[in-house]
């Protein structure tokens, strides 16, 4: 877990984008993003904390415009909680390190496990395998 001063030193080094959607809870428009048409091996990650999130292994094409995966890298690296804004119910996913927004789950995917996590690439850090 990153200590106040260390979240400020980041979220200053981040981009505007970045910091609407970590902080704020923001969603970049869709087709826009660097990773959304990304077809690279390797791992995406927070971009404020470094913590590994999703394998490029579980990504897949969901027609939404944003980097989709159908399911995470392990059961502790993110954190889902109920989100209420906007007048709808939707499924907020934060990093479990550093609790920044990335995104919401949706139950539309793919098997195995028919989950969309639908991900901001202005939350993602990807490093190649």
């Amino acid at each position: 877990m990153l200590t106040k001063e260390e979240m400020a030193k980041k979220k200053a080094q981040l981009d505007r984008e970045a910091v609407d959607v970590c902080f704020l809870k923001g969603t970049e428009a869709p087709f826009t993003g660097k990773y959304w048409d990304s077809h690279e091996a390797g791992v995406y990650h927070c971009v404020v904390c470094g913590a590994p999130l999703f394998s490029s292994d579980t990504k897949f094409e969901s027609g939404t415009g944003w980097p989709s995966f159908f399911r995470p890298v392990s059961e502790t690296a993110i954190k889902e909680e109920a989100d209420r804004s906007f007048g709808m119910t939707r499924t907020e996913v934060t990093c479990a390190n550093c609790g920044v927004h990335l995104g919401h789950v949706f139950d539309d995917g793919p098997k195995p496990t028919g989950l969309r996590y639908c991900m901001n690439s202005a939350a993602l850090e990807f490093r190649k395998a």
